[in-house]
């Protein structure tokens, strides 16, 4: 692996030793960030509103016509009154609760940049929401005590920047109810950058004043579902937004928004790799509910495509998660839903559960997290949109991830035994197969990784606090393994550290559970 690493030091600047040390157990930062990410977006109109989810704050706020975006409430007689309101009762410690006992481990939480401005008003000097700021002047401190109650629940927090200056798409949820236009003027996109450098400084500021320090923000995603010109153009811009990032917090994971064309931006990642000691993360958003295609398809057969192994959606996930894991990352569906069409519905038994278990399965085999849109809706049934009725009425899982429990000194002896067993297994099946493929191999770095990846998937699973109901489980394993070979395997056989790494993460998981 030297060879690896030596071109990942060239383009990082960072030395040999500035690696982290391989035998260092995982952090309660590693924990958070490293994890499998189970969550739901906690947009439902929080604080990026959208009409549709919830319309009191635009009825109340008196907005402005067409009365769709952030901006049109902003310019509402009763703006400041209605928006307060709404931050404080949208979500409540019942939902915090509802989330934590069904295994949730992580939110997406939507903002603006103007949510900002109550911690730096200059992040709205020169953009349309500058007039505006007493009116949001109180976001900031709501934004952290969600930070706050999140890490009260054992929730890691994904803060996602999803109306951008100028706006980054046409949607209405971006901000403003005009044109895009954060492609075609640099202003917007340095005031971005700035905006999102500041985020960062006070999530930090705000993290380390906390008692005990917070440690729970698992990332910053740069731009939501943002509509370039170019890949090239969005590409550059998030080069630049990163330095600036990274520069004040080299190791904060960073999410990015793919345009969904996930196969090309993972193979722009692996040439870009991340240091070692953190993430970039591609997040892709999956809906079967807009196209044409989508409509012509029924429920069934969307769920079948999702469960092929060989299908186009699972070849795909797979292939970029080991491109950008390989990179130092993962793969992310920071968006999803159970939503159809309703010409995909033909009134078959459980249609919509079944697509939504279709889905959980691929994204649990594929990627290293989800988070489902939305956590509810103002108004109640739809149970394809809102994460809340879904879970009440049975059409989607009561419980995801693994369920926590005791571990005692018996359990350390079986496990150890368990181990050995399972080691032994893979390795003589790896070498096995390998034998009938001449080649030169080295297959001690297969049992090196084996031996490293069932420890360190403990070491998640014994890190799970004895308040919660859910285990922490590695999920961005190819990144962890990538970490943990550092200056320790070289490239040539860099695959078999890797292949032995991610079986015993496997195996290490069904062991757990084979306990609970």
């Amino acid at each position: 692996m030297q060879k690896f690493f030596h071109k990942l030091k060239d383009r990082t600047g960072r030395k040999e030793s500035e690696y982290p040390d391989p035998c260092l157990p995982p952090s309660a930062r590693d924990i958070f960030c490293y994890r499998k990410q189970r969550g739901v977006n906690l947009a439902g109109s929080w604080f990026v509103l959208e009409r549709w989810i919830t319309d009191e704050p635009f009825n109340e706020a008196q907005a402005v016509s067409p009365s769709q975006s952030d901006l049109d409430v902003a310019k509402g007689n009763r703006a400041k009154e209605a928006l307060e309101r709404h931050w404080d009762t949208w979500i409540n410690d019942e939902d915090w609760l509802e989330m934590s006992k069904r295994g949730i481990n992580a939110v997406r939480i939507p903002i603006g940049y103007y949510h900002i401005c109550g911690v730096d008003p200059a992040v709205l000097e020169g953009t349309d929401f500058q007039p505006f700021f007493e009116i949001y002047r109180g976001a900031w401190s709501r934004i952290t005590h969600a930070i706050q109650t999140a890490a009260n629940h054992g929730m890691g927090v994904l803060i996602d920047l999803h109306a951008a200056p100028g706006k980054q798409n046409n949607d209405s949820h971006a901000g403003t109810s005009d044109k895009a236009n954060f492609f075609g003027d640099p202003h917007n996109q340095r005031c971005t950058v700035r905006a999102l450098s500041s985020l960062l400084k006070h999530l930090n500021e705000f993290s380390k004043s906390c008692d005990p320090v917070l440690c729970n923000i698992i990332g910053i995603e740069l731009l939501n579902e943002p509509n370039p010109p170019s890949d090239k153009s969005l590409q550059q811009w998030y080069l630049d937004a990163i330095k600036h990032l990274r520069a004040i917090d080299p190791t904060i994971p960073i999410y990015l928004g793919e345009c969904w064309r996930t196969e090309a931006y993972a193979e722009w990642l692996a040439h870009h790799p991340s240091p070692l000691n953190t993430l970039t993360v591609l997040d892709h958003h999956l809906y079967r509910c807009f196209t044409s295609s989508d409509t012509q398809t029924c429920a069934e057969d969307h769920a079948h495509a999702l469960l092929d192994a060989s299908g186009t959606t699972s070849h795909m996930l797979e292939s970029a998660s080991e491109k950008v894991g390989r990179a130092g990352g993962g793969v992310v569906i920071g968006e999803w839903s159970g939503a159809l069409n309703p010409a995909s519905l033909r009134g078959g038994t459980d249609e919509q559960k079944n697509f939504i278990a279709a889905q959980l399965g691929l994204f649990e085999r594929s990627c290293a997290g989800w988070f489902f849109w939305t956590y509810k809706k103002q108004w109640n049934g739809d149970t394809g949109w809102s994460w809340k009725d879904a879970t009440e009425r049975g059409v989607f899982e009561p419980f995801v991830g693994i369920k926590k429990h005791d571990v005692g000194s018996e359990d350390e002896e079986q496990r150890k035994v368990a181990k050995n067993a399972a080691k032994d297994k893979a390795l003589a099946a790896h070498t096995q197969y390998w034998s009938r493929h001449p080649g030169n191999y080295n297959h001690a770095f297969f049992e090196a990784g084996f031996v490293r990846g069932w420890d360190d998937a403990y070491a998640f699973f014994s890190s799970t606090p004895s308040t919660s109901v859910s285990v922490n489980q590695l999920g961005f394993a190819r990144a962890w393994a990538r970490r943990k070979a550092a200056t320790t395997y070289d490239g040539k056989h860099y695959w078999e550290f890797e292949t032995g790494f991610l079986q015993a993460v496997d195996e290490a998981a069904s062991d757990y559970k084979s306990h609970v």
